[in-house]
């Protein structure tokens, strides 16, 4: 039997940080990925493909990243999709409303490249 790759879409208005969580995906082998630069684009790859993790900043034009794990969560298609935050935002505020709408981990940036990789992993083997 096939094992199928796994797919992981990186959603952040920064290209630096996309750079950085596709450098770590690229580590791990047979994982595929896509970017997104908002919301709105993740919507609309989210609908043309299944994805099993997603990495989503806070902030970010048009909608938003809580915006955005908020549909995610609601939606009876994406619900199971686990979710990290990855953002600048520090306050305890987001990352309790990030972890309330159903993230599964926050990460501050500037994010360690191991940490990430470690992330990737442990959410994989669940």
């Amino acid at each position: 039997m096939e094992v199928m790759p796994k797919h992981i879409l990186i959603v952040d208005d920064s290209e630096m940080t996309r750079r950085l969580i596709s450098t770590a995906v690229r580590t791990l082998g047979d994982i595929e990925y896509e970017e997104a630069k908002d919301g709105f684009e993740a919507i609309q790859k989210l609908a043309a493909k299944a994805f099993d993790l997603l990495f989503v900043d806070i902030n970010m034009p048009n909608i938003n990243g809580l915006e955005l794990i908020d549909y995610c969560k609601q939606s009876e298609q994406y619900h199971r999709i686990p979710i990290v935050i990855i953002s600048t935002e520090e306050s305890l505020k987001d990352q309790e409303k990030g972890l309330e709408l159903g993230a599964a981990e926050f990460l501050i940036k500037p994010i360690q490249l191991n940490r990430l990789i470690d992330v990737i992993k442990t959410t994989f083997q669940k």
